[in-house]
């Protein structure tokens, strides 16, 4: 699987839980860039990630990760 294969899936995670159809993912995307992107919303991200790419994170990759391009290596990683 390719990183843009992984951009175009996390895109469509990103597009069904934000509800926005305009959001642009870039290696550099974090929750700073997402004024709605809280505490909940990086649990849904993260679930439905996992259960997309049909993976598991540890509690401490989450912890870890601190932006698009970080999430999108981790899954690279695991697949």
């Amino acid at each position: 699987m390719t990183d843009a294969e992984i951009y175009q899936q996390l895109t469509e995670i990103f597009y069904d839980i934000f509800d926005d159809p305009t959001i642009v993912l870039k290696p550099e995307t974090s929750a700073a860039d997402i004024p709605e992107w809280t505490s909940f919303i990086h649990v849904n991200i993260v679930v439905a990630t996992e259960l997309k790419f049909q993976i598991k994170f540890s509690t401490a990759e989450i912890e870890r990760l601190k932006s698009v391009g970080e999430l999108v290596a981790l899954i690279r990683s695991k697949r």
